[in-house]
């Protein structure tokens, strides 16, 4: 047993602590967070210095879930390296999954877009963070920096498709920056959700439970009691699901963020309102020569208890189809054609521009049937957007799609050859595929939620979520370190108003990479401003080669801790090199 567990301590030793951290990046990237938590942390043991395995260690934790837990060791990264942009992005995202510190998380990602404005992924998370609260506008203005950054950052272009279809995260109805548990506003906006169900579909059914009894068996006073029965019942429905909402305070803004949330509430109270109008209207003695029955006051009120629900939900369909500009997502997408997210969410957005080009389609046909039939013709040029995207995006994974598309585009086609030379047939064929599209949608809507799968509809868009803070830490060698043990003269280069400048100081080296400098009160005052500095170590006498490091320098108490981001090390002349 000793032997077996030498053996397995010299494996694990015999790799660098680097080592193990690129091992434990590929065992991420390939998706196996576990074995990649355990590689962090072999190489932070090996080296507690190293802030690039405490990165490691909170990406594998927050892979595997693990939220809360994945703060501490972001936290621990940029305490060993205050200056190091990666280590600030990866608290930035490991804040933001936490509920209560999303400040925390904005102004860590804002040091990480100061540090590094000439890198992607600081811009990236800034774009993030404003998707997330469907800021639309600043997180446009996020991803195209990013993209100019770098043009093929997957995630960018992905998460740019999704602010271009102006996504809200679903469920919408909460900001993450609020400091409540989710589970709180998500318990809350179910109550609130069961309660406007419940209301709308009892007071639908008593109405037309009420409208049966007086027509067909002439029961109109025992049907009115009954449905003086049911807004009784609303009264325990209605308190039960209150006392459920224990964060009253965030209702407002929660309906106000949801609007379709709002919209069913105050559906369901004018269902209500109505109900009681309705009845107390039919108890009322008809006038004179008008049956109570075909009173149209009492029949609008009856519809809108009955028709209130599917009314709605056709607006919010048709306010959700058109929202965003789909076309140009597409673009973003296909860009991204590596990228999984991106395919699905191609998919999806397909499936919005099919339902816009058969939104357009149903009325025009309708309105040359009712008008004038040659009107039809411009049916033909409906689809031609939906088909130069089909064909763009090239997304032929989904059968469903194809078919409903050809169903439209048949329908276009044999409703302008009607109309035209007025064929009944065609007609019947271009009216008949438009239904037949509709039953495709729902069979694969249906398929969809059978299986779990993502449907056709504007809530299974996501967001690409990839590891974020992977970079690694730039290497310290040992030559670097003697650079500066032995040298005799060390300078540090700073900007201020005045323009560049440069500084005598004295430099250590600590076990984490971390230059340790004593600044005069001038370069404190500069870096304040501007982090970037450049620190300059030369003994031309002795080991003749000079060291130049780049960093972000960071005030702490009397001293200026420079993170390396790039090293630059070179010789001096020599006889041999000056004939």
């Amino acid at each position: 047993m000793d032997s077996v567990g030498t053996a397995e301590s010299a494996d694990r030793t015999a790799r660098s602590p680097r080592e193990w951290c690129e091992e434990a990046v590929a065992r991420l990237r390939t998706g196996h967070p576990d074995t990649a938590l355990e590689a962090a942390r072999l190489a932070a043991d090996l080296e507690p210095a190293n802030e690039w395995a405490y990165r490691l260690i909170s990406l594998a934790l927050e892979r595997q879930g693990r939220d809360a837990d994945a703060v501490a060791p972001a936290e621990h990264a940029v305490s060993l390296a205050r200056g190091s942009w990666p280590a600030r992005l990866r608290l930035g995202t490991a804040l933001r999954r936490v509920p209560g510190r999303w400040a925390e998380a904005v102004e860590q990602a804002a040091l990480a877009r100061r540090y590094a404005p000439e890198e992607a992924d600081p811009h990236v998370l800034h774009g993030d963070q404003a998707l997330l609260r469907a800021e639309h506008t600043p997180a446009e203005r996020a991803y195209l920096t990013a993209l100019d950054r770098d043009p093929a950052h997957p995630q960018a272009r992905v998460n740019l498709g999704l602010t271009l279809l102006r996504w809200d995260r679903f469920p919408a109805h909460r900001d993450p920056a609020w400091p409540i548990d989710p589970r709180e506003s998500g318990r809350a906006r179910r109550a609130l959700e069961v309660w406007s169900r419940q209301s709308r579909l009892l007071l639908a059914l008593a109405t037309i439970a009420v409208v049966v009894a007086a027509l067909a068996f002439d029961r109109g006073r025992e049907g009115r009691l009954g449905g003086l029965l049911v807004l009784v019942l609303l009264v325990p429905i209605t308190l039960r699901q209150a006392r459920r909402v224990r964060v009253w305070s965030y209702v407002p803004a929660m309906l106000g963020r949801d609007p379709w949330l709002g919209a069913a509430l105050a559906s369901a109270a004018v269902s209500v309102a109505a109900f009681a109008a309705w009845l107390t209207l039919g108890a009322l003695p008809a006038p004179p020569g008008l049956s109570s029955a075909s009173d149209p006051l009492w029949a609008a009120l009856a519809g809108i208890v009955v028709l209130g629900w599917p009314v709605t939900a056709a607006v919010r369909a048709l306010a959700e189809l058109w929202r965003g500009r789909p076309l140009r997502a597409l673009a973003q997408f296909a860009r991204a054609p590596a990228e999984r997210t991106a395919r699905r969410n191609g998919g999806v957005t397909l499936w919005i521009v099919l339902g816009r080009t058969w939104s357009v389609l149903v009325p025009l046909v309708c309105g040359a049937l009712a008008v004038e039939p040659r009107a039809a013709v411009l049916a033909v040029a409906v689809p031609y957007p939906m088909l130069a995207s089909y064909r763009r995006a090239r997304y032929g994974e989904d059968g469903w799609l194809a078919v409903a598309t050809g169903l439209v585009v048949l329908a276009s086609v044999a409703c302008a050859a009607g109309g035209l030379l007025g064929l009944v047939w065609a007609w019947r064929a271009g009216l008949g595929a438009l239904c037949a599209a509709v039953v495709v949608f729902a069979l694969r809507a249906a398929r969809a939620w059978w299986r779990g799968g993502p449907g056709p509809w504007r809530a299974s868009l996501i967001m690409c979520d990839l590891p974020t803070g992977d970079a690694p830490s730039v290497a310290v060698t040992p030559e670097i370190r003697q650079a500066f043990a032995y040298a005799r003269s060390v300078v540090l280069s700073f900007g201020d108003s005045l323009g560049p400048r440069v500084v005598g100081t004295a430099a250590t080296v600590t076990p984490s990479g971390e230059l340790r400098l004593v600044p005069e009160p001038q370069a404190r005052a500069a870096v304040e401003a501007d982090p970037r500095v450049a620190v300059f170590a030369a003994d031309p006498l002795q080991r003749r080669f000079w060291v130049e490091v780049r960093g972000i320098a960071v005030a702490d108490s009397d001293l200026l801790r420079v993170t390396p981001k790039q090293v630059l090390m070179g010789e001096f002349p020599g006889r041999h090199q000056r004939r």
